[in-house]
């Protein structure tokens, strides 16, 4: 699995379509007026610290008058190596207009930290929304984690490792999660590659792969791929589920023809829902499992 690019979409709405170009995922913010964004949500905190570290802050995202309702903490991807939270309004806001409370975090990023550092802010910022969601509409006894590509792992390894989210005070903390096209099966690493400089200086490589903590007794677990997928190859999927399934725990997975590693993530968009039902499938999973 090649994990090389960082993936970014052509600034105007021609070329994001084109899938094409090196300007920022913002454009599908709903700024431009080509783009319009989620209607009945609100932006209900930004900038707010979890750690020490400058990275170490996140947005909030709310339907508009929410109580109680359902939380998900939405990491993005950029092969840990970039990505800023501010890029994924368009996503936290699509998460947030079907029912969710909404917590989008930045980590810190290779070559700041390697393996294990973005997880463990992974689980500081999942610790800090239990302990906060409430005063900003949100059950913390309803918590789901997803995530996009880097951000899938990273969802996936705090709801499959127990380790981090214990280490950070709020063990099983996380009640369900869902993987859009992330490596989760993916050593060895391919030389000179994103994965071999977050990953590589670490000695016990089975100990960096989701797979391995596939176990009885985990959250549900929903795994979204793009069919053709080359970045992130969708047999991560496959593995992890049926690793899942081996032991006795919920996991499916679902495959969309036609979508590639851009692709799934771009579906949560407005302009391209029509692609694939990501949306869709990730809020009728968490619901189902949430409450």
């Amino acid at each position: 699995m090649t994990i090389t690019r960082r993936w970014a979409i052509a600034g105007g709405i021609t070329a994001i379509a084109a899938m094409s170009g090196c300007s920022r995922l913002g454009t599908l913010n709903g700024v431009n007026t080509l783009t319009p964004g989620d209607g009945g949500t609100d932006r209900l905190a930004v900038d707010i610290a979890y750690g020490s570290d400058p990275r170490q802050q996140l947005d909030i995202y709310a339907p508009t008058g929410a109580r109680t309702a359902p939380v998900l903490v939405f990491f993005y991807g950029g092969s840990w190596n970039s990505g800023r939270r501010q890029d994924y309004a368009f996503a936290a806001r699509a998460l947030a207009a079907q029912g969710f409370v909404v917590v989008v975090p930045d980590y810190r990023l290779v070559p700041q930290v390697t393996y294990p550092g973005f997880v463990e802010d992974g689980a500081a910022a999942v610790a800090w929304t239990v302990r906060n969601i409430a005063r900003y509409g949100g059950d913390p006894a309803r918590i789901g984690a997803t995530g996009h590509s880097a951000g899938a792992y990273i969802a996936l390894m705090l709801a499959l490792d127990r380790r981090w989210l214990a280490a950070a005070g709020t063990p099983d903390a996380i009640r369900a999660a869902v993987g859009l096209a992330g490596p989760y099966d993916f050593a060895p690493f391919e030389p000179g590659g994103a994965a071999e400089a977050a990953f590589g200086g670490f000695a016990d490589v089975r100990a960096t792969q989701p797979i391995t903590y596939a176990r009885a007794g985990a959250p549900p677990v929903l795994l979204l791929t793009g069919a053709d997928d080359t970045t992130v190859r969708p047999r991560n999927a496959e593995r992890l589920a049926a690793a899942l399934q081996a032991q006795g725990s919920r996991a499916a997975m679902k495959s969309y023809p036609g979508i590639g590693h851009i692709g799934i993530i771009l579906a949560l968009s407005k302009p391209f829902r029509g692609k694939a039902p990501a949306l869709a499938d990730t809020a009728a999973f968490l619901h189902a499992q949430l409450g």
